[in-house]
């Protein structure tokens, strides 16, 4: 009988793959029918031709990258170790299925541009399907991903358990060390020096600042406020995966609209949206990956949004500038004006 682990590293094997194939299937599967329809002749030898074509990809790709990749990270663990800070996995599928689906996704529109001759034609809005399935199926991966670490069984520790084990042994001391003090007590004690009791210490060092202490939290030891307040690691890996490309799902959203599908502005939208795209190949631990976000996602999607709201309307939601913005700000002003002596000041709060 199999273990859990082969069944594990199985059932996510075939997740990544149907993830990595299925969106350029669909997708140039969208582009064939509306080749189709700019023919007169009723035969369908282009479509196959171009299904066929999408196939022969798909397969071509994963026997000659997918699959040598994922047999020597796991044939061979310590070459994996030294990949450090990005990841192999995410890197073919972002190159190998997201961007020919964003590709493909513009065809689309350019060849249903062309039936007729005109433009009058176009549906008021594109199908949402192929570039929700390129999303989803990126998020998918990214998601098995970080849960290679993880069990699936059993009860993972919170955050509040860890941190109630860890102050608890930092508050137990061992039997040694309290026998070294009971030593250092019997002994003469050393009559202290007093130098003024208002007088404080001169510091030799210049101190760090201080760390803001956060409000108190809530905790509950028992009942259903207990059982509600449980926090899974493993859960919240699905809910931060979906989160985190919140912004970038709106912004393809933007795109099929028809009064941006149908004018240039289809262009930079994917392209920016690709670009943002692409720290999701960096690891969750590295450190650039803030920066990333920012120069990648954040400030681009500033000046898109805005050009949009200029050019064509709200079609894009304000509160999504906003936040481009706001994060933005943030970013710059905490980790670099607060280093300038006119914002360098520490002033702890009173509320």
């Amino acid at each position: 009988m199999a273990s859990g682990r082969i069944i594990k590293l199985v059932v996510f094997e075939l997740l990544q793959f149907a993830a990595f194939s299925i969106p350029t299937l669909v997708t140039v599967e969208q582009f064939a029918s509306a080749y189709q329809r700019t023919r007169e002749t009723p035969e369908k030898t282009h479509y196959w031709l171009i299904v066929s074509c999408s196939i022969a990809y798909v397969a071509s790709v994963s026997l000659l990258i997918w699959v040598p990749v994922k047999v020597i990270l796991y044939k061979k663990p310590h070459l994996s170790k030294k990949i450090k800070g990005w990841r192999p996995v995410m890197m073919m599928c972002v190159v190998l299925t997201t961007l020919p689906s964003f590709s493909f996704s513009i065809a689309v529109t350019e060849v249903q541009k062309n039936i007729n001759g005109s433009a009058d034609v176009l549906p008021d809005t594109l199908p949402d399907l192929p570039v929700s399935l390129v999303l989803t199926s990126l998020i998918v991966v990214d998601i098995i991903e970080k849960l290679r670490t993880y069990s699936l069984r059993g009860r993972q520790k919170s955050k509040e358990d860890r941190h109630i084990h860890i102050t608890t042994l930092q508050q137990i001391k061992p039997v040694t060390d309290q026998g070294r003090e009971n030593e250092g007590n019997s002994a003469t004690p050393q009559p202290a020096i007093r130098t003024g009791a208002s007088r404080p210490p001169v510091a030799t060092t210049q101190s760090p600042a201080p760390e803001l202490a956060g409000p108190q939290e809530l905790s509950f030891q028992s009942g259903i406020l207990r059982m509600m307040s449980q926090q899974d690691v493993r859960a919240e890996i699905f809910l931060w995966s979906f989160l985190l490309w919140s912004d970038t799902i709106e912004m393809v959203r933007v795109a099929g609209h028809q009064a941006v599908y149908r004018s240039g502005w289809l262009y930079p939208v994917y392209i920016f949206s690709f670009i943002s795209l692409v720290r999701i190949i960096f690891t969750p631990q590295n450190p650039l990956l803030n920066s990333l976000g920012i120069l990648l996602q954040d400030l681009p999607f500033i000046f898109v949004r805005l050009s949009l709201i200029i050019a064509l309307g709200t079609i894009t939601p304000i509160l999504g500038l906003c936040k481009n913005v706001l994060v933005t700000l943030s970013y710059v002003y905490f980790n670099y004006l607060t280093r300038y002596r006119i914002f360098s000041t520490f002033e702890l709060s009173s509320f």
